[in-house]
Order: C-alpha cells, then structure tokens, then sequence
C-alpha cells in the first residue's frame, strides 16, 4: 500500500490473517479490506475456498461468486496439517491484528488455531470468530448455513399470508447479515485494544444474528403474547399491474386509507366503510380490503398507480429484478458499480462498499486473489529466503 493510500484508509497497518470461506466470513473481511487491512487469506491447496467451485462456472475457480465478495485481499495456499504449513501460520500470527474463522465451533481449536493457542504467539490479538449457533447449547455441533438459520429462528415460518407456503427467502439473509455482525465485532475490538492494549476473543454466530434483525417482533412476543408481521399489515401489500407490480405501504399517516381511496379512484373513502372504519376492522378485514386493492391495480400500469400514489404521498415503489435494480438511475447515482481487473484479464463488474466515507474511502485495490497467487510475496514478507519457499513448494506445503 502506497503512503498516500494509507494515509487515506481507516484500516490502514491492520493485518487481518483470514481464514473464512463461502460468504458469512469473506463478507466480513472484504469489508476490512475495502477500507484499507491487509487480508490475507488462507485457502486449502487445489481445493480453496468452497465458493471457488460452489457453481460451475466459464472461469472456474475464479467465478463472479468468489470474485464479488474477495477482492483487496492475498490468498496464501498452505497445507496446515503439515509441521512447516502450521509454523507459516504461526510466523503470519506473530505480524497480525486479527484472526478470522467461520468453521463450525471447535474446528480451530482442533487444527492448534484456537483463541488460547494463538495468545500465546501474539497476546494482543483479537481473534474472532462466526459459526452457526455458537459454541455451546444443543446446535454447537452443527453446520451453520444461511437456509438453515431461517429455519431454526423463525425467520422462514413468518409471512405475508399463513395460507402460502413455506419458502426459503431467495438471498442469503443470514450470512450477510451475520457477516457484518462480524465486521463490527472486529473493529469493536480494534477500538478496545487501542484504548487499552489488550487483544480478545470475538464471536457471532447466525442463530443470534436472526434471531436479533427480529428484535421488534420478539419483544412484543415475548411481552405481549402477540406477534407483528410487517408483511400482513392491511394496507402494506403487492399488487400486480397491467404491466408489472405495485409495493404499496400505507403507513405512517392519520389515514392512509382514505389517501389510498383517492389514488386508486375509488370513488368512495372506505375507511368510513363498516368493517374498514378502524385499524382493528382492517386487520380483520384484510382479504377483502385487499381484493379491492388488487381489482383496482390490475386496471392500470404500474407508472400510473405509481404517479397516482405519489401525488397522494403513500410510499410506493415497482417491483424490480435484480437486472433491472442494477441498472436503475438511483444505483448509478449511489455508484454501487465498480470495475475492477477479472482475475483472469479483462474486467468484471461488482457491487461496491454501501459504506460512504468522507475522509477514508473505500478503494480497490487489487481483484480477488487466484488460489495461492501470493504465497511467495507473503513468505519473502516473512523474512522467507528463495531456497525456503522453493522448498516448501516442492514439499506440497505450499501450492
């Protein structure tokens, strides 16, 4: 990193040692790395990171899958089971902030990896970690996966209409969400060691993480034995169109549904309707609100309900692919598009950080990684003569 980069990043000197793979923990760390750390990532020979092969793909390891959540960072390929490839890790900790791992719980401290093993290499380290459910409790043993925590936490069980059926939401919610959990939780810990020179263990883990995006609706659950659903509030809904879908939200006004009345032409205000008159006549009555809704929605085009909506100030918005969202006037705006250089030539398009910093942006500054594209770099770092990394790779240790 140049003078002038690191003068001007807010994680600039942090050297991250990185262990994670697939999306909870590289979502993390990418996030370090934007802002300026040092990631040094540690795959497995061949193999590498599991999100290097979870898709076939024309570019193979180096797919849009990897390649969008690992860029800014250098891989190291070490075999760690060897006595050689765990003194490399040990040698990385010593000139570390953070380690970073998302194994199930107990599979660090199996390899020698573990929180009180690494201490006593760098006592000041913070080691963190993201599992599945934590490491203790009935589900310590299992596999933390992003579907699975919408399962177990009732994430995937809460929706618009009881009568649908269960479904797996389409974006990896939990991972994501867990990931920047992570994120947080590390430059908690980097503001606590600058304070007070001590490194810590850090932890998160999917099952808290969900369980927690829902704070509102447990604590009226838990509290009033009644439960929220945003997604079946009365006048809140989508609704198709001649051309497309209306999201409509009627919410946050003394009476929604008489502004919703007068952008749908209704030609009469059923919120003095009986049935509609209260907020508890509409909840109750909300099939039959809706179908007046979804009548009147399907004779227009999405523009048009939308003008009309606006004009009335009822939150509104189309209903959008993920292609047509990409290329919305607002994205540009936002410059959530970034080029950087494929890991194979050329250059491949991603989402940049959401993270807007006056003072200490984001850059990119080098693509993802090729598996083991910096084993040499990082060993000559080290203090690793040519002869020894020559020798470690003709020994496997290294590939």
């Amino acid at each position: 990193m140049s003078n002038d980069e690191f003068s001007t990043t807010a994680l600039g000197g942090v050297v991250v040692i990185d262990f994670t793979q697939v999306y909870l923990g590289p979502s993390a760390t990418q996030m370090l790395a934007d802002y300026g750390a040092d990631v040094i990532k540690i795959e497995r020979p061949v193999q590498g990171d599991l999100s290097r092969n979870a898709f076939p793909d024309q570019d193979g390891q180096d797919n849009p899958v990897f390649y969008s959540i690992n860029r800014n960072k250098r891989s190291v390929a070490i075999d760690t089971r060897t006595a050689n490839g765990k003194q490399i890790i040990h040698d990385l900790v010593r000139h570390a902030d953070v380690v970073v791992s998302n194994f199930r719980a107990g599979v660090m401290e199996r390899m020698g990896l573990g929180y009180d093993d690494l201490i006593l290499i760098k006592p000041d380290l913070i080691w963190a970690s993201g599992t599945g459910f934590g490491e203790t409790g009935p589900y310590a043993h299992k596999g933390g996966q992003d579907v699975i925590a919408q399962a177990y936490t009732g994430v995937m069980w809460r929706r618009g209409d009881e009568s649908a059926p269960l479904s797996i939401y389409p974006t990896t919610l939990c991972d994501y969400t867990t990931g920047m959990h992570l994120c947080q939780a590390i430059l908690l810990a980097l503001l606590a060691r600058e304070r007070t020179g001590r490194g810590q263990k850090v932890q998160v883990n999917m099952y808290d993480s969900m369980l927690h995006m829902q704070m509102q609706e447990a604590a009226t659950q838990l509290n009033r034995d009644a439960e929220i659903n945003w997604a079946a509030m009365p006048l809140t809904g989508v609704f198709p169109t001649e051309d497309g879908a209306v999201c409509m939200v009627g919410a946050f006004k003394e009476n929604p549904l008489a502004d919703i009345c007068v952008a749908l032409e209704l030609g009469e205000d059923l919120s003095q309707r009986s049935g509609f008159d209260t907020p508890a006549g509409q909840v109750t009555n909300r099939a039959a609100l809706q179908a007046i809704f979804r009548e009147r929605f399907a004779t227009g085009t999405t523009d048009y309900w939308l003008r009309r909506l606006e004009k009335q100030d009822i939150l509104c918005a189309p209903v959008l692919s993920l292609k047509e969202a990409l290329d919305d006037p607002q994205t540009k705006a936002n410059r959530m598009l970034v080029n950087m250089p494929g890991p194979r030539g050329g250059v491949v398009r991603v989402l940049d950080s959401p993270i807007r910093m006056s003072a200490t942006p984001n850059h990119v500054r080098r693509t993802a990684p090729r598996l083991g594209e910096h084993n040499a770099e990082v060993l000559r770092e080290l203090g690793y003569s040519a002869d020894q990394v020559a020798a470690l790779l003709a020994d496997g240790v290294i590939r």
